[in-house]
């Protein structure tokens, strides 16, 4: 069903989001879509699980998404994600990343995946710099967009931390996992390039982490990715590794996903 669009205020930075709208699914989780009313405005859907309500309220997990894709396309896998998590009493949420769906595109983010299909064509190394532009302003854009939708979310009465991020792009997830401590756990799925400052970014991560690595994956540096792993500064990480391609990750290793969250949200 439509909802009456309503706008909710945020708990520290004055931020909004506002309903606009709303349908429940067929095991009961509340699906709203909302924008998040910074300039320009940001599209995002939040799920809270039926047993979602003011005197307990859920936690929230923070779902990433690959860059450039856009939530409509992602629709499927991040709905299957959040009813997942619903069933354990989490709360989740998705915004449309910089330069997704109907967002302006990130400035020189197409010339760097230019180059970036270049070198691999030629089956050369990808070099620091691409990855940088490729990475480096999707981070510095879309880790205050996603501190703004917690300051507005978290002022609902039913949503309430700890608060957890969930996949997406990985250097994304660092960097959240370093500048918000709401955040106190981080499933982080190595698929992505990762920039060197991302890795010494990693050295100040102390939140448990879970890593899942596709051990076959032929759009990720494994090397790198074990790299980062080793930089993680948190005495409880964990690595888990499968074999397979970026999209062949097996159904296990989301349960295993969801352990450790319930472990550190609950």
């Amino acid at each position: 069903m439509n909802a009456t669009p309503s706008s909710t205020p945020g708990s520290t930075s004055g931020s909004t989001v506002t309903f606009t709208a709303e349908q429940q699914l067929d095991d009961g989780v509340i699906e709203r879509r909302f924008t998040l009313d910074d300039a320009p405005e940001i599209p995002g859907v939040l799920w809270t699980p039926p047993s979602a309500t003011p005197s307990d309220p859920a936690p929230l997990i923070l779902l990433g998404q690959p860059g450039g894709l856009g939530m409509d396309r992602m629709y499927p896998r991040l709905v299957g994600r959040a009813r997942h998590a619903a069933s354990d009493g989490f709360a989740t949420v998705a915004l449309e990343g910089p330069g997704a769906g109907d967002r302006p595109p990130l400035p020189g983010a197409d010339q760097a995946r230019a180059d970036l299909r270049r070198v691999l064509a030629a089956g050369e190394p990808v070099p620091d710099d691409v990855v940088d532009r490729l990475v480096l302003p999707l981070v510095d854009q879309a880790v205050p967009e996603w501190r703004s939708a917690l300051d507005a979310l978290l002022a609902l009465p039913e949503i309430d931390g700890p608060v957890g991020y969930s996949g997406g792009v990985i250097a994304v997830g660092v960097r959240l996992a370093v500048v918000e401590p709401r955040i106190v756990a981080a499933g982080l799925f190595a698929g992505s390039y990762v920039p060197r400052s991302t890795v010494e970014e990693a050295r100040r991560v102390t939140i448990p982490v879970h890593v899942l690595l596709q051990w076959d994956d032929e759009g990720n540096d494994r090397q790198a990715a074990l790299d980062l792993f080793d930089a993680f500064g948190s005495t409880e990480k964990t690595l888990q590794a499968n074999l397979g391609g970026h999209t062949g990750v097996p159904a296990f290793a989301g349960d295993d996903a969801a352990r450790f969250f319930a472990r550190h949200l609950r």
